[in-house]
């Protein structure tokens, strides 16, 4: 087991949370949806019979489905702003939601408008299909890019995701970004609403250039920047626990790098195979001048190949991310619940956050305390309380109600509640907490169980 800890004191935190932009963003977001609609009214003079009808509705489902590419990828250019004060959580349910919705969107452009084609021209769909596909300007790249989204949201679904692999996956869902590119310029060659309309046109290319410059920058721009300044490399890996290891990366200034505890990063390890994935993972203790420290169980190939890494590995970082921290803080006293590997984000957090604080660790044996020996030295200098939750002699486990809770945490009700666990332990606990009196603002989680 090896040891990044040393006595200080945590920089003090306001009591007052820092507000969440959440609910000005998603009406900012929702306006621009109602924009898109005002935007076909004001084009639109009268429409006439079944053909106006489906053609005039797939002209707004085709708007918004535009509209719905540049949420879809702005959300995930990883602006701080989002990521940081919001979560990172939140912002991926957001993506995987308006990812549901431009699917849905294209599907209803594509049959509407196909429709309403055919039933003025007096054609078959199939007729109409390949007249619009081949003979309309710049349709035969939408009509690639729609097939590369369709692609993109099949290996989306759930089901689909518990089958396929994180690379495969992750490099599929890359392509949204080809997709979209050839899917924009039959919006303004062939959309009523952009032909003549140069504000309309104006706003729409600043709409695509911006969502391209955000991306341009958090995804590329800034990670370099961010990579040169550090020079990360592995500088040891120490194990914690069965299947559980530790891997302390040296850089330069790396208390610069802006993180707080309980946030994470994108790791990039360049040996054992690892280059050519991006995986999240939390910094388990906060950050000093030369040094940070992960800790990882093996859960998969990459997870199980950290192991393996060797001292001078390069390392890419992408981050910090995550809202998982002290400003989410609203009272003097703090309760952090683990559940296995969940301990470190909290581990960090246990270090720094001002005030009372108790530590609940869930684990199935005492072996399997990750970083324990660290948390009861951390308990010991702030005078924090550890507690664990053990399975019995014959494999029993505890069961965490709201009455177990407020014996073991006195006036539980009052107490801040972090959370960092398995999805439906954390569910569970959420719950009981709630069960317990604990209101859901004092409550903080990041799930990404989507």
């Amino acid at each position: 087991m090896t040891t990044v800890y040393e006595r200080r004191t945590a920089p003090p935190v306001p009591l007052t949370a820092r507000r969440s932009p959440a609910g000005p963003v998603l009406a900012l977001l929702w306006a621009g949806a109602a924009a898109m609609v005002a935007l076909w009214w004001t084009d639109t003079g009268s429409v006439v019979g079944a053909a106006g009808w489906l053609t005039g509705a797939g002209r707004i489902a085709g708007l918004l489905c535009g509209y719905a590419c540049a949420v879809l990828v702005g959300l995930m250019a990883r602006v701080p702003l989002l990521e940081r004060r919001i979560g990172s959580d939140r912002v991926a349910r957001w993506h995987a939601m308006a990812g549901r919705y431009t699917v849905c969107l294209l599907v209803a452009h594509i049959v509407l408008i196909l429709l309403g084609y055919a039933a003025q021209d007096r054609a078959s769909i199939v007729h109409e299909t390949v007249t619009v596909v081949l003979d309309y300007p710049d349709m035969l790249k939408a009509a690639f890019g729609t097939l590369i989204l369709f692609a993109v949201g099949v290996t989306s679904a759930r089901v689909a995701r518990r089958r396929l692999g994180y690379e495969f996956w992750y490099y599929v869902h890359l392509l949204t970004y080809v997709a979209v590119f050839l899917a924009f310029f039959h919006q303004l060659t062939l959309g009523n609403e952009f032909n003549g309309h140069a504000g309309a046109t104006a706003a729409w290319y600043a709409l695509y250039l911006g969502v391209a410059a955000l991306v341009l920058w958090y995804r590329i721009l800034a990670p370099v920047r961010f990579n040169l300044r550090h020079r990360l490399r592995v500088d040891s890996v120490h194990r914690e626990a069965p299947g559980v290891y530790s891997v302390v990366v040296r850089g330069r200034r790396l208390d610069e790098m802006g993180a707080e505890a309980g946030q994470f990063f994108r790791w990039r390890f360049f040996g054992e195979g690892l280059g050519w994935t991006s995986t999240p993972y939390s910094l388990s203790a906060p950050p000093r001048p030369e040094r940070v420290r992960i800790t990882v169980k093996a859960l998969g190939d990459h997870s199980a190949g950290v192991a393996l890494l060797r001292p001078g590995t390069r390392v890419w970082a992408e981050g910090p991310y995550g809202a998982l921290t002290a400003d989410r803080r609203t009272s003097s006293k703090s309760l952090l619940i683990a559940g296995g590997v969940g301990i470190t984000p909290l581990r960090a957090l246990f270090e720094t956050l001002p005030g009372q604080v108790t530590l609940l660790y869930r684990a199935r044996t005492a072996e399997d305390l990750a970083l324990g020996a660290e948390l009861e030295a951390i308990a010991q200098w702030r005078g924090g309380k550890v507690l664990y939750a053990l399975n019995g002699p014959r494999g029993e486990r505890p069961r965490l109600t709201a009455a177990s809770l407020r014996e073991a945490v006195p006036d539980l009700s009052g107490h801040d509640v972090y959370l960092c666990g398995p999805h439906a332990f954390a569910q569970d606990l959420y719950e009981q907490l709630r069960a317990a009196g604990v209101p859901d603002r004092r409550i903080h989680h990041e799930s990404f169980e989507l």
